[in-house]
């Protein structure tokens, strides 16, 4: 069997960059790799969405990088627990989907991972799927687990006593997510688990699990969530969170709303850069030495390349500077064919992929984040929701300062 890379300089970055802690300890972890044994490590993804995220891009860099020195990565699909939904953070139990659902949805995760991970070459990473060996447990084995856990454990958990304090539902099946997650560790017999942070409780109850079923220690490491100098993590209620089936145009814009304060994390986090550039960038950063805005473009030109390559992710920078610091009509923009003389300005935003619900169409022109051109006016912002359209003469549609549609009959 092939041996690991022992480098002490890149064992050290491995375990230092963007790592928030190691279970049992960093030292047994960093002894381990430089014996030269290779281990098996894993994250696993629910598929709750069509898209993996720039947060799930994270633990996905970090396997990239035991990949790279010659361990056995498992990019795990959890098409079995993302039918129970991960708990973790929920003021309310998850919607449960369906496994067409949930396989429907990580249709396209080995492309958009693809981008992190080598999935060919001799020493590819695996695809797995946990409804493989879960599918097969019986009643009389999920208690066998379950007897593994009290009762107690279970509940200690911030959002569960925060439920308790308002009365609201805890329900069983909530319990059950931790315990499959944990079985997979015992499944797949692994040396270790990546993940982040806020996936402590899960991957710690797979350590426990791992060492009860088989008697063997699980590693743990839990990465840092992408967050500003105040802790505030990013999330999808603020618009920012960049899915990884972005185009480029949209990803490297997305970048540029980000707040100026999760600049250094992101830096960290999310680019390939070297940690010594990195802990410059972030020292001028602390220091008010550097220019929030080209740093900005620095750091969306990093994650484009990453996702979409070199090429790419040049023209969604020439794009941006184009069309939002100069103002200026991309060249080339989607055309939507109307069908209708007169349409409600929120079925024409649906209609023409400029909004993907009535829903959201109305909140965005509630924060005035629409606008129409016609073949007499300039680009005016739409105040009301029950605007109905002429569609006899061509109009162009704006949503926020990048995105372009052009309405003809």
């Amino acid at each position: 069997m092939a041996r690991a890379i022992t480098d002490p300089e890149r064992i050290s970055e491995l375990l230092e960059r963007g790592v928030e802690q190691v279970y049992p300890s960093r030292e047994l972890l960093t002894k381990k790799l430089m014996s030269g044994d290779r281990i098996r490590l894993y994250c696993g993804f629910d598929p709750s969405a069509t898209s993996l995220h720039i947060g799930n891009a994270i633990s996905l860099k970090k396997l990239g990088e035991f990949q790279k020195l010659g361990h056995e990565v498992i990019f795990l699909i959890g098409d079995f627990t993302g039918m129970i939904g991960d708990p973790t953070d929920k003021s309310a139990a998850r919607k449960q989907l369906t496994r067409a659902e949930v396989l429907h949805n990580a249709k396209n995760y080995k492309k958009q991972a693809s981008a992190y991970l080598n999935f060919s070459g001799q020493n590819a990473a695996k695809i797995k799927y946990n409804s493989r060996w879960n599918d097969k447990l019986k009643f009389a084995d999920l208690i066998k687990l379950a007897s593994n856990f009290t009762v107690q454990y279970m509940i200690q958990r911030d959002m569960f006593q925060e439920r308790l304090k308002e009365e609201r539902p805890i329900y069983l099946h909530e319990f059950f997510y931790p315990l499959t997650q944990g079985y997979d560790s015992v499944a797949m017999d692994v040396d270790m688990e990546v993940g982040g942070n806020d996936q402590m409780f899960n991957m710690m109850c797979g350590r426990d699990l791992l060492k009860a079923l088989k008697g063997k220690e699980k590693f743990v490491l839990t990465m840092k969530l992408l967050a500003d100098e105040t802790g505030k993590k990013m999330g999808k209620s603020e618009g920012n969170v960049i899915n990884l089936d972005e185009t480029p145009d949209n990803m490297y814009g997305i970048v540029m709303s980000w707040p100026d304060g999760i600049l250094s994390s992101a830096f960290e986090l999310c680019t390939n850069l070297e940690l010594k550039e990195v802990k410059k960038i972030q020292a001028d950063i602390k220091s008010g030495q550097a220019n929030p805005r080209d740093l900005k473009m620095r750091l969306a030109l990093e994650i484009t390349k990453i996702n979409h390559g070199e090429a790419k992710a040049q023209a969604a920078q020439e794009h941006f500077i184009k069309t939002v610091q100069n103002k200026e009509m991309p060249d080339e923009i989607p055309t939507y064919h109307a069908k209708a003389n007169q349409m409600n300005v929120l079925d024409l935003l649906v209609a023409s992929k400029l909004t993907a619900s009535k829903g959201e169409a109305k909140r965005l022109i509630e924060q005035s984040g629409i606008k129409m051109k016609t073949q007499t006016t300039d680009f005016e912002v739409i105040n009301s929701p029950s605007l109905e359209i002429n569609l006899q003469t061509e109009i162009i549609l704006q949503r926020g300062k990048r995105q372009f549609v052009k309405v003809i009959k």
